[in-house]
């Protein structure tokens, strides 16, 4: 049995050249997609994912409006600004790149989103649409992932899915995807007993729990799928997934490399939300 290896950036290169098409379309009808990328303070790892954003943004056709402010700014300034791009008709998608300064409270600024412009599917009324199966944008990596496992032909369909990490952003929403596509799920956690052991019974495997290396082939049977989820940066500077990646490799069927992997899908899927936007 060779490992196929899903290759995520090949994958979200496909989807931006499709979407770049139907972007073209939408502005035979002049309808052009914006994206207003909003940035707090000077978070490194967030400079690099608003560049990546509006470079992915630039190649689609995807007008992006860039708002970066100062890591002083208080909760009711930003509060105003969403207030005023949510009454704007020429902007489509809003985006807050999370995480925000202490001083500003995460849940309200998610709040304050309206709904038909969330493309980061992070409002609670877009995550309770998901719930109870109805329409809405669905948070873009457990999207890419479903996206993914879907272009690489792996069925879900009465598989045995495990994942392990509950976070608001992909363990629960990715757990209500895979039921959504008739998977049996099981969600682990750093309470979870016998994690390895809950795990070896998994024909999806899905790591979100943000530790290097933490998966090791312990954890894995033969001919399971793994997704990796987590980017983490060693003491070297390299970067590794949540799965010792060496280790498990043999043993699936199918497998995600990190980088590469999930990190390309979930900005292809901030883009598809945002056109399917611009679309509604």
């Amino acid at each position: 049995m060779s490992t196929i290896i899903m290759n995520g950036k090949k994958t979200a290169q496909d989807i931006k050249d499709e979407l770049k098409a139907e972007v073209a379309l939408l502005k035979e009808k002049s309808i052009e997609p914006t994206l207003a990328v909003v940035l707090v303070g000077e978070n490194q790892a967030s400079q690099v994912y608003v560049k990546n954003k509006k470079r992915a943004c630039e190649y689609i056709g995807i007008r992006s409006l860039s708002y970066e402010l100062d890591c002083t700014t208080s909760e009711e300034e930003l509060l105003k600004l969403i207030h005023d791009l949510n009454s704007r008709s020429d902007v489509h998608g809003i985006l807050v790149q999370l995480p925000l300064p202490k001083q500003i409270n995460e849940g309200n600024i998610l709040l304050a989103i309206d709904p038909s412009k969330d493309v980061d599917g992070f409002h609670p009324i877009n995550v309770g649409n998901l719930s109870v199966g109805r329409e809405g944008f669905v948070s873009c990596t457990p999207a890419g992932i479903i996206e993914l496992m879907k272009r690489y032909s792996i069925p879900m369909e009465g598989k045995k899915c495990v994942v392990i990490g509950r976070s608001n952003i992909v363990g629960k929403p990715i757990s209500m995807l895979l039921l959504r596509e008739n998977a049996t799920v099981t969600i682990c956690h750093s309470r979870t007993k016998d994690l390895a052991l809950e795990c070896q019974g998994a024909d999806i495997l899905i790591a979100a729990i943000g530790k290097a290396n933490f998966v090791s082939k312990d954890f894995v049977k033969k001919g399971a799928v793994i997704v990796d989820v987590g980017i983490n940066r060693l003491e070297n500077g390299k970067l590794c997934g949540d799965v010792a990646y060496d280790e498990c490799f043999d043993l699936a069927s199918a497998i995600t490399p990190v980088p590469g992997g999930v990190g390309p899908m979930t900005i292809a899927m901030l883009m598809k939300n945002c056109v399917l936007a611009a679309t509604k």
